[in-house]
């Protein structure tokens, strides 16, 4: 019976039912859109911080390096014979750690003995500035004399440009600088550190064995601008390495361009059993800051940054969009749906004291008050589920709106040259760059099934909003009221 009535009310008043169902559909569509599109927000600001941090990073140690005196500045010098001639092409190398002060290597033990810490890894940063080229000597010549031999050098006489005098021509230097980064990594731990951002796309990556072998891995920029391939090497102070393999970086840019193994790094950068980064896992993802306080507690003098802390660094459209979504969007959201709750309730109430004569009849014919009120909650619910319904259709239809246009948003990472969070974790880890590295992300609004079933929850919950205010007037209506309807 109640069934049967339900169809039949709902079927007498369609455009009243459709009315309320789409301002629900709208509110719900729109809370759709925006979470579908906050989600795609922390799915691209995840792939910038990993390009930084590495694959499965949570946090990294550092520490940050003192300041330079006068004494020890911290420039690379370079020496050359100057009486070479200019056949000869002279080459020097400077290598030096970038990033932060170089940390012991027992420290990652440490790090990775704390409470709450799956793994630690240790990682060196060296920066290599090249410079070759040649000195060419210049040519000693004497000139004709401009005048005659009495009057050289004479009393009252002036020794004029020609006096035979010899004068030196041609000669100078010409010199290339080329500066390139380097990261030491674990062999043995190679799914956490620098290169686990980036994938093999010719060649292979370090086997286990291969912790002290002379062997590289190039970024795949690196070794198209320096025309270098797998077999063949790359010569640094001196030391010959075998390319084995070029990596791609899953996103962006690579911000390292030399992959070694760690010992070998340590060897070239004169920096035994040190490191310059230590890149941390947590057994648990909610317990970040906890972990980041036992290290900072038990581990004095070093600087533990997580991802969040560097999120803060990132800047550009993605991180204005980011906002806006986080705060205006969500806010909208709410506010709309609020509005479509109301709106649903009064258009219902307002369909219920149009019911006077029907609601009065049936409780002269017997209706108790809460068989009255479930029928008028009934027809909320109803009309509810009909707007969820169309709400998940058009949040859905916005959602693959935006992830087949995906707008391109610009996530610019600031400097990292001075040991500081910018450009990187505490300054220590690979990819320091004096200069802001700018990376460009496509936008996408991945929906969850959680989202799916918030938008159905919402629906129920704004037929129920409408059902019990309706219900309740209706409730309140007496036989006497019919009668005096029709009369």
């Amino acid at each position: 019976m109640f069934g049967i009535y339900l169809k039949r009310e709902l079927s007498r008043r369609k455009k009243a039912a459709l009315v309320i169902a789409l301002g629900l559909a709208l509110g719900i569509a729109l809370v759709i859109t925006v979470d579908s599109v906050s989600a795609g927000m922390q799915q691209a600001q995840g792939k910038v911080l990993k390009s930084l941090y590495g694959l499965g990073t949570d946090m990294t140690v550092t520490k940050a390096r003192p300041a330079a005196t006068d004494s020890s500045s911290g420039r690379p010098k370079f020496d050359f014979d100057a009486k070479s001639d200019s056949s000869t092409k002279q080459s020097s190398d400077r290598v030096m750690t970038q990033g932060g002060q170089s940390l012991k290597s027992s420290l990652v033990t440490r790090v990775a003995a704390q409470k709450g810490v799956s793994s630690a890894v240790g990682a060196l940063t060296l920066n290599v500035t090249k410079v070759d080229g040649s000195f060419t000597r210049g040519t000693a010549k004497s000139s004709a004399s401009g005048s005659s031999g009495g009057q050289q050098g004479g009393p009252g006489g002036g020794q004029g440009s020609g006096s035979g005098r010899p004068q030196v021509q041609g000669g100078g230097a010409s010199f290339d600088v080329n500066s390139y980064s380097v990261a030491g990594v674990d062999v043995a731990h190679q799914g956490l550190g620098p290169l686990a951002t980036s994938k093999i796309t010719t060649g292979r990556t370090f086997s286990a064995s291969q912790t002290d072998a002379k062997v590289a891995v190039l970024a795949a920029s690196y070794a198209k601008e320096n025309k270098k391939k797998v077999g063949g090497t790359l010569t640094i102070s001196g030391t010959a390495y075998t390319v084995i393999g070029i990596a791609t970086p899953d996103s962006g840019e690579s911000t390292t361009d030399v992959y070694l193994p760690l010992k070998q790094a340590q060897s070239l950068g004169d920096a035994k059993d040190e490191v310059t980064t230590i890149y941390v896992e947590a057994t648990d993802s909610q317990r970040i800051d906890a972990v980041k306080a036992a290290v900072q507690k038990n581990i004095p003098g070093t600087t533990v940054t997580t991802s969040a802390d560097l999120a803060s660094t990132v800047s550009g459209s993605l991180s204005t969009a980011s906002d806006l979504a986080a705060g205006v969007g969500k806010w909208l959201s709410v506010a709309v749906l609020v509005a479509a709750f109301l709106v649903a309730a009064l258009l219902t109430s307002s369909a219920v004291s149009r019911r006077v004569r029907e609601f009065g009849t049936l409780k002269a014919l017997g209706w108790p008050s809460r068989r009255v009120t479930r029928q008028v909650v009934g027809e909320s619910v109803v009309n509810g589920l009909l707007g969820g319904a169309l709400g998940i259709a058009l949040g859905l239809g916005a959602a693959y709106a935006v992830t087949a246009i995906s707008p391109t948003l610009t996530a610019q990472l600031g400097s990292g040259g001075g040991g500081g969070p910018a450009g990187g974790p505490g300054g220590g880890g690979p990819g320091r760059q004096t200069a802001a590295n700018t990376m460009e992300i496509a936008l996408s609004a991945p929906v969850s099934v959680t989202t799916v079933a918030l938008a159905a929850g919402l629906a129920v919950a704004g037929g129920l909003v409408a059902g019990a205010m309706g219900g309740w007037r209706a409730s309140r209506m007496r036989p006497a009221d019919a009668l005096r309807s029709v009369a």
